[in-house]
């Protein structure tokens, strides 16, 4: 790293002096040193960088070297597609351990053809290529994974038990990274594509809120992205604390990609942005992948704008917010300590000092004694706890224990707060769906009415009728099973299929409106539709008045079903008599259900005359032979018609 330092700083001077080494009089026709021109630079520079005059004559070579190099490189590369790349090979397989390797090859190559030439060049079996700290792989031609004119590639030998070893290990590791992205991409889409209109106790979803946890409202299109972006970032900070930085990496680009789709204005209110500009290039120095450093600047550069804007100049905005800085000093360390690397590694050794005394600053700020630590832990609170509540109170021991403490509250009130926003919805939901409503249409008109029952239960009528309105000529209603139903009660297909249309599919409805009309529809009620036969009971509005006491069942509808099912048995009777058994067995059941969800009382009538007439139509007995309501037993259960029941 020193060598690149000095090469760096000498580079920066040949810039401000524009001194091209590659040209006359430093270089000849025969790309030979102009030595007296080399040596009056060198002489020159070097009380400038503090070395001896050979050490940068040496270091001013190397810059001329590269730079011819570097000239016919591009020629040949213009003319001929023939990149020039620079290999970094294992020690033991370099002649001169500062000379450096170049090899031409055509970019368009797969990686496994650049792989053998390497092999049968420098005597290596088997090698693993890498590039900026990634793998190349050999499925790929060399330009589609990043490979371009002047690239490093580093070449790392391997023994033949290691290169099987190798290629079960990258085949698994690709594999595993593939799908490790694919679910946690799979499982937040999921995730974001809901808003929380669903049943929460069926339908878990995220809900994004500020620092102390209080709901925001975001457009839906960037709360997806926003949701996406967080997911990918924790995932790979996650792999970061487990020194997985590649695949950390490729967690961390996946949600920089997301957060590009997010508003400015949200970006500029919230830190993630920044943090994980942080994340990626804190992977990059990790990865050791030096030729990032133009991605890397232009990324910290984002993340201090991001930081000003979010925290306000001098952090005041953060202060008014959250009364203190401790946490967020810590993001600053970081992004002081990046940019000091990046700029020595730049040869910019000045501003490399100016923010490495920075860092210096703030970490004798942000180191903890350990003694207060102790004391905090021992009053109960986590090792967490003190460390945050120690730097937030700037080590005060006694606010640092009131700070923890009030944390503690604050994070109750708020759990206490969801449980009871939690336990009202699911009351609201539970009233609306004993209405006769669906939880679902109930989790969602309550959603969309900010959780006001009494405008839910608006949207939910409205909704009920226009669905119903809709759907009176639509394919939708003419559910098979609906159909089949009125077959099996006798009707014909054509006039059941009519009947389930203007009815909007509802079964009872359509019977109905079949026995009114004698089983057959005329082409007057196919159009217009009478709106009075098509209405559904359960668009009906429910009131607590109409309904049987300790039921939710509306009067009406009790006596729309008593008159459906006694004009249905005539009808059959009347045309069908061959499958009155079959119908016994469903008025059996269906009476059974009655019984079951207690509103026996309120459909004594309706039960009375079902079992009296099909008991009549069956046995060819009278209607009187059997007492009413006899064929009920304590347990529920209904007699057959063959097992004389209560005779």
């Amino acid at each position: 790293m020193a060598e690149q330092n000095t090469e760096a700083k000498l580079k920066n001077l040949l810039k401000q002096e524009k001194i091209q080494l590659w040209n006359p009089p430093y270089t000849d026709d025969d790309n030979q040193p102009g030595q007296q021109h080399m040596q009056e630079l060198a002489n020159r520079y070097a009380p400038l960088l503090g070395l001896s005059a050979p050490e940068v004559s040496v270091a001013l070579e190397l810059i001329r070297v590269l730079a011819v190099k570097r000239g016919k490189g591009n020629k040949m590369f213009r003319e001929t597609n023939v990149a020039t790349l620079e290999l970094l090979l294992p020690r033991d397989s370099k002649k001169d351990p500062k000379a450096k390797t170049y090899l031409e090859t055509r970019l368009d190559v797969s990686l496994q053809q650049l792989m053998d030439r390497i092999a049968e060049e420098f005597g290596l079996k088997h090698v693993k290529l890498i590039l900026n700290g990634k793998t190349l792989s050999g499925d790929q031609p060399l330009d589609q994974q990043g490979v371009k004119n002047h690239s490093k590639v580093m070449v790392l030998k391997v023994s033949d038990a290691e290169w099987k070893q190798q290629l079960m290990e990258d085949e698994e590791k690709k594999k595993n990274q593939n799908e490790s992205i694919q679910r946690t991409q799979k499982g937040f889409q999921i995730l974001s594509e809901r808003d929380g209109s669903e049943d929460p106790d069926t339908t878990p979803f995220l809900e994004i809120g500020d620092q102390k946890g209080n709901p925001l409202n975001i457009p839906h299109k960037e709360k997806k992205a926003l949701i996406l972006a967080m997911g990918f970032h924790e995932k790979g900070c996650s792999l970061m604390k487990k020194k997985q930085y590649e695949n950390a990496l490729c967690h961390l680009l996946q949600a920089d990609q997301q957060f590009s789709q997010c508003g400015s204005a949200l970006l500029a209110s919230v830190d993630n942005f920044a943090v994980l500009q942080l994340d990626i290039v804190w992977c990059y120095q990790a990865l050791e992948a030096l030729s990032c450093l133009e991605d890397g600047r232009s990324r910290l550069q984002r993340a201090e704008e991001c930081f000003l804007k979010c925290y306000g100049e001098q952090q005041q905005r953060l202060l008014r917010i959250k009364g203190n800085t401790g946490r967020e000093d810590v993001l600053f360390l970081r992004l002081y300590l990046l940019q000091s690397l990046i700029f020595y590694i730049e040869g910019d050794d000045r501003q490399a000092h100016i923010q490495l005394s920075r860092v210096e600053s703030l970490y004798s700020r942000l180191v903890l004694d350990s003694e207060k630590m102790a004391q905090l832990m021992s009053l109960g609170f986590t090792d967490r706890e003190a460390r945050l509540g120690l730097r937030a109170c700037q080590g005060d021991l006694q606010e640092a224990a009131i700070h923890i403490s009030n944390r503690r509250q604050e994070r109750e009130d708020l759990k206490q707060r969801e449980r009871q926003r939690r336990r009202t919805r699911m009351e609201d939901i539970s009233t609306l769906s004993e209405l006769g409503f669906s939880r679902r249409d109930a989790a969602r008109a309550l959603h969309h009415a900010h959780g006001d029952v009494d405008k839910a239960y608006g949207i939910l009528l409205d909704s009920s009728q226009a669905t119903q309105a809709s759907n009176n000529n639509s394919e939708s209603a003419l559910s098979p099973d609906k159909v089949q139903q009125l077959l099996y009660l006798g009707f014909e297909r054509d006039s059941s299929e009519a009947a389930l249309r203007l009815t909007g599919g509802d079964v009872q409805s359509a019977t109905q409106l079949l026995l009114d009309n004698q089983g057959f529809i005329s082409a007057e009620l196919l159009s217009p539709p009478s709106t009075s036969s098509s209405s559904s009971p359960s668009s009906e509005e429910p009131s607590t008045s109409s309904t049987c006491p300790g039921t939710g069942t509306p009067r009406t509808h009790l006596k729309h079903v008593e008159n459906t099912s006694i004009l249905c048995l005539q009808y059959i009777y009347n045309r069908f008599t061959t499958r009155l058994q079959h119908i016994y067995n469903i008025s059996a059941t269906y009476l059974q259900r009655i019984y079951d969800t207690s509103t026996f009382v309120c459909l004594f009538p309706a039960a009375c005359k079902l079992m009296e007439v099909s008991w009549f139509l069956l046995r060819g007995h009278g209607a009187g032979e059997r007492g009413a309501g006899g064929h009920l037993s304590s347990r529920g259960g209904l007699p057959g018609p063959d097992t004389g029941g209560g005779e």
